[in-house]
């Protein structure tokens, strides 16, 4: 991710998470930390320029996905499959031994995807995303 995603950015978020998406100073924010304990990712083509966006927050022995998101139209193509790939690929460049995440525990679709990738979960989080809206935790073990 580059500072010209940052605008696109904060609007796929606003359109993805309209109840408390992040801001542009969030991304910024975020942004700050690249390359020494963050990664952020962008997903592009040629039709709908940015399509997704993907972060991670490492300090090893730890890593965790801040976000994954996909344009709605682009879910179910393996564009988010690809960007959580490679931020476990970072994570484990980065000598991480483990990867942490929460997902909106109604999210089905999101939780196949990290499910498929080894994620497993391991606790929850009451009102995570809101009152009556809990997260689920969940965790990779990198080899």
């Amino acid at each position: 991710m580059r500072w010209w995603d940052v605008e696109p950015a904060a609007r796929l978020e606003t359109e993805l998470f309209p109840d408390e998406p992040w801001s542009e100073r969030g991304f910024w924010s975020e942004l700050a930390g690249v390359p020494q304990t963050r990664t952020y990712l962008v997903a592009e083509d040629d039709e709908d320029g940015l399509v997704g966006y993907a972060g991670l927050a490492a300090v090893p022995p730890e890593a965790d996905v801040q976000t994954v998101a996909v344009r709605p139209r682009r879910q179910g193509t393996g564009v988010g499959a690809l960007l959580l790939g490679a931020l476990l690929d970072d994570a484990g460049a980065r000598g991480c031994s483990q990867v942490l995440l929460e997902v909106a525990e109604g999210n089905d679709r999101a939780r196949r995807l990290y499910e498929r990738f080894g994620f497993e979960p391991i606790s929850r989080r009451r009102g995570y995303y809101g009152p009556g809206k809990d997260a689920v935790v969940m965790r990779r073990r990198l080899p």
